[in-house]
């Protein structure tokens, strides 16, 4: 007879895979819509999230009712904290992760972002003014090597991709581990779907304020409007409907060792159908923010 509690982590372990690879195929998706479509970071993000948003808000009416969905900004301090949680940290982590891809592959982008982990525990340790532990040091020095080896080769002195590509890519790590510190404890108050519908609707209005996009001249094909709708329906709805479903079930930290298929798939992605070189200093870098990961997940619990 099957148990049940192994049929659910192993749908929670799918699920957290399956979240990684879609997060990974938006990533390459981006990347096509930057290099065959001529679309910009500036233009394609606030639609996303604005799209992503009104998808996300309308599945929360559904399910929780207009009263529990309005409910993060019925008090002034649950709505600056969803806010903040949404425009400088999920929308400006969205923009800087995009552009990291336009300036540089998918591949980079999503292997860069994989960094917060590590960039949460520094921050963790400066605002609790404590020193790392041993492991969380370990792995704080291997997410270091592992970004060295990717964009040096091991050439410290020549950086295969630009300053600004490498600052949007740690910017985007940085993102992620400051809304995930924001949203700590407003995530114990409410579902994390319609936290997640409100960050991504404000943040789209945000950034298309600040950009604009409707002064830009370009328009898409209908090849680029079907980009567009992919990086949206598989590249914020569904990895994050795939992501929640994994981690309810087998926790944050496999999850979140199991979405690392991201960079993965995007690293196959654009290697076969941009001939992005993959070379031994590469699958290097990706074993070393791997085991960093691994380290961060196994680090001792504070008293």
């Amino acid at each position: 007879m099957t148990n049940p509690k192994i049929n659910q982590k192993l749908l929670g372990a799918f699920s957290a895979v399956a979240s990684g690879i879609c997060w990974g195929l938006s990533g390459s998706m981006g990347q096509y819509l930057f290099t065959y479509q001529k679309m910009q970071t500036p233009w394609l993000v606030p639609i996303r999230l604005f799209l992503a948003g009104l998808i996300m808000l309308t599945y929360c009416l559904v399910k929780y009712g207009p009263r529990k969905s309005w409910q993060p900004f019925t008090n002034r301090r649950d709505a600056l904290l969803t806010l903040v949680y949404g425009i400088p940290g999920v929308a400006l982590c969205q923009f800087l992760y995009f552009l990291c891809i336009q300036l540089s592959s998918a591949s980079m982008g999503t292997i860069l972002q994989d960094l917060s982990p590590g960039l949460t525990l520094l921050l963790v340790c400066l605002l609790s003014r404590r020193r790392p532990h041993r492991l969380e040091l370990i792995a704080i020095c291997f997410a270091f090597l592992g970004v060295l080896s990717i964009v040096s080769h091991g050439r410290p002195g020549e950086l295969r991709v630009s300053p600004l590509a490498l600052a949007a890519g740690i910017g985007s790590a940085i993102g992620i581990a400051v809304y995930n510190l924001v949203g700590k404890s407003i995530l114990k108050k409410y579902p994390v779907a319609i936290m997640q519908a409100w960050a991504f609707f404000w943040g789209g209005i945000v950034m298309a304020l600040i950009f604009q996009p409707w002064h830009t001249p370009y328009r898409p094909n209908p090849i680029g409007y079907l980009g567009i709708a992919f990086v949206v329906l598989v590249g914020n709805v569904a990895a994050f409907s795939l992501y929640m479903t994994g981690l309810n079930r087998i926790g944050p930290v496999p999850a979140a060792l199991y979405a690392f298929s991201e960079p993965v798939t995007a690293a196959v992605v654009t290697g076969i159908f941009f001939q992005t070189p993959f070379s031994l200093w590469d699958g290097l870098g990706f074993l070393l923010i791997l085991i960093m990961m691994i380290c961060i997940s196994y680090r001792p619990k504070q008293a």
